[in-house]
């Protein structure tokens, strides 16, 4: 029969616990360290702490950073991206209904009108897809009345 933990021992778990070891030190330190030498050594274990966090805190920054994807030009559509936004989740877009509202003034990119045409055709409603996206409601109900069509 295995046994199971009740609370698993994480990353951070451990940091905690080396963090309190690590202060339980330095009040033991100063508990024992004769008076005249104290005030010199609660300023190092001070300075001593605030340097650990700092390079706790950018070791952290640094592996979070490693596993975001690049955010350049290239990298910027991963292969979910290229699923969403493929010839066949664009069939049936109504471009000679939407073609008059990217002639007018303050007209939506067709970027934008293309990703509220997919989350019409995923089954969100107008309202959500013009406060998500900035678009007019008229505009939202057109895509969302077109994609329902399409899929009947």
């Amino acid at each position: 029969m295995t046994r199971t933990a009740l609370f698993p021992w994480t990353g951070r778990g451990t940091a905690l616990c080396v963090a309190m070891l690590l202060l339980a030190l330095q009040v033991a330190a100063l508990g024992v360290a004769p008076a005249p030498l104290r005030l010199f050594l609660s300023g190092v274990l001070i300075g001593g702490s605030a340097v650990g966090l700092l390079l706790a805190l950018l070791l952290a920054h640094s592996r979070q950073r490693a596993g975001r994807p690049p955010t350049g030009r290239a990298g910027a559509l991963g292969e979910d991206d290229a699923q969403w936004f493929s010839a066949r989740s664009l069939e049936g877009f109504p471009m000679e209904q939407v073609r008059p509202l990217l002639l007018g003034p303050d007209a939506p990119g067709l970027n934008r009108l293309y990703t509220a045409w997919v989350f019409a055709t995923h089954g969100h409603d107008p309202q959500w897809i013009a406060d998500h996206l900035g678009l007019p409601t008229p505009t939202a109900r057109l895509l969302v009345t077109a994609a329902r069509q399409q899929t009947r």
